[in-house]
C-alpha cells in the first residue's frame, strides 16, 4: 500500500474494513485496521505498527520520523510524535 498518493486518490484513507495493511512492495505486515483512525490528513492514519520491526525510522526533524518498510525499505511516509488521537500517541 502506498501512503503518498495526492489529489484524493489515496484509496485507503476512508477504508475502515477489518484487516491488515501490508507493504505494497514486499507484502510485509505493517498496520492493523484496529490501529486505524480518522484524521484530517489525505492519508490513512494509524497509532501503532503490527510488529516491532514493521517499520524502520529515521529522524527527519523534531517531532517527525521518516518511516519505511522494516523488511524491504519501501518508503511509507512519516511518524508524527504526539499527533495521535490520544495524548502521547504517535500518528503514522
Amino acid at each position: 500500500m502506498s501512503f503518498c498518493a495526492f489529489l484524493g486518490s489515496e484509496v485507503f484513507r476512508s477504508h475502515f474494513e477489518p484487516g491488515i495493511y501490508v507493504c505494497a512492495k514486499c507484502g510485509y505486515e505493517l498496520f492493523s485496521s484496529r490501529a486505524k483512525y480518522e484524521h484530517s490528513s489525505p492519508w490513512p492514519a494509524f497509532t501503532e505498527t503490527i510488529h516491532e520491526d514493521s517499520v524502520a525510522k529515521r529522524k527527519e526533524r523534531p517531532g517527525a520520523y521518516k518511516v519505511s518498510c522494516g523488511k524491504c525499505g519501501n518508503g511509507l511516509g512519516h511518524e508524527f510524535l504526539n499527533d495521535g488521537p490520544k495524548r502521547g500517541q504517535s500518528r503514522f
